[in-house]
């Protein structure tokens, strides 16, 4: 009889690790795990990893989850998703290459500029997404957005704890650069927060990317006319990359002299009829 209860009982040590353990989608699987290996479809050790593998998956898709709604990433996009043929000009590969996230670990940053249209936000929300699911720290938000939320924190008193949550994160997302109008001072509120992101910077150096940030964000507060942005910032980069949708070019750029890619890229049908439209509208005031 002993020998008939010490499979139960083993299954049953087996099933109270598990739940010490906190693993509860290995403990959901166990039984039919079991079931193949008595068919003798699986061997032990395939059973050791099946277990491990549906628990680890799960976790993932936890953690996957939690850092979406902690980034703030309501519509998910992937780069699976991406009409690459709706932009054939554009570099699949070097889109691909940005997905490694080597310009994360190399605290470097990525611009994204054009027209409307031509699916900057899913790009860069595409990014971020992999960046998560890498184990990145996330945080999405549209320029507008993020200035307010500077403003009210200055006003409470607590800019330098917003800009430090802020500056905590490996990647920040800044979307529609350009697009909608910032409060009066917004510009040198965003230009506090990518010169504390970029606090290792030193010298002429540091002063590239922040005041040009600074600069763009007093365009956009005055109402005058810009192109549209979308921005990807890592802390403290060394270097800066810009995904540039201007008409029908690409450009990626960094700030070390003699790296300089160019492709295509036209803009969506959309969007060059919006542009066409703008031209005939000044041409006609012009006269």
């Amino acid at each position: 009889m002993s020998l008939s209860l010490e499979p139960t009982s083993t299954l049953d040590r087996i099933r109270r690790n598990l739940v010490g353990l906190k693993m509860a989608r290995a403990l959901e699987v166990l039984d039919q795990t079991v079931g193949r290996i008595e068919r003798g479809e699986i061997t032990a050790l395939d059973a050791i990893d099946t277990l491990l593998a549906e628990e680890l998956t799960l976790r993932q898709n936890r953690r996957v989850k939690m850092a979406l709604m902690t980034a703030r990433i309501t519509a998910v996009k992937t780069l699976a998703g991406f009409d690459f043929a709706f932009q054939p000009s554009l570099d699949r590969n070097r889109i691909l290459t940005l997905a490694q996230l080597d310009f994360v670990d190399r605290h470097e940053a990525v611009h994204l500029l054009g027209p409307p249209g031509t699916g900057k936000s899913h790009l860069a929300v595409a990014l971020g997404v992999e960046a998560i699911k890498a184990g990145h720290s996330v945080y999405f938000s549209t320029l507008a957005d993020l200035i307010a939320s500077l403003a009210k924190a200055e006003r409470e008193g607590t800019l330098r704890e917003r800009i430090r949550f802020l500056s905590a994160f490996a990647l920040l997302i800044v979307d529609e650069i350009g697009y909608l109008p910032v409060v009066p001072g917004g510009g040198n509120l965003f230009f506090q927060l990518v010169r504390d992101r970029h606090s290792f910077w030193v010298g002429s150096l540091r002063s590239r990317p922040t005041s040009d940030a600074g600069e763009r964000c007093r365009r956009h507060s005055q109402h005058r006319p810009c192109r549209t942005r979308n921005a990807l910032y890592s802390p403290r980069r060394t270097r800066s990359h810009s995904v540039s949708r201007d008409r029908c070019s690409t450009r990626i750029t960094s700030l070390k002299p003699g790296r300089h890619a160019t492709s295509g890229l036209e803009p969506s049908r959309r969007a060059r009829s919006s542009a066409s439209s703008r031209t005939q509208t000044r041409d006609a005031d012009r006269r």
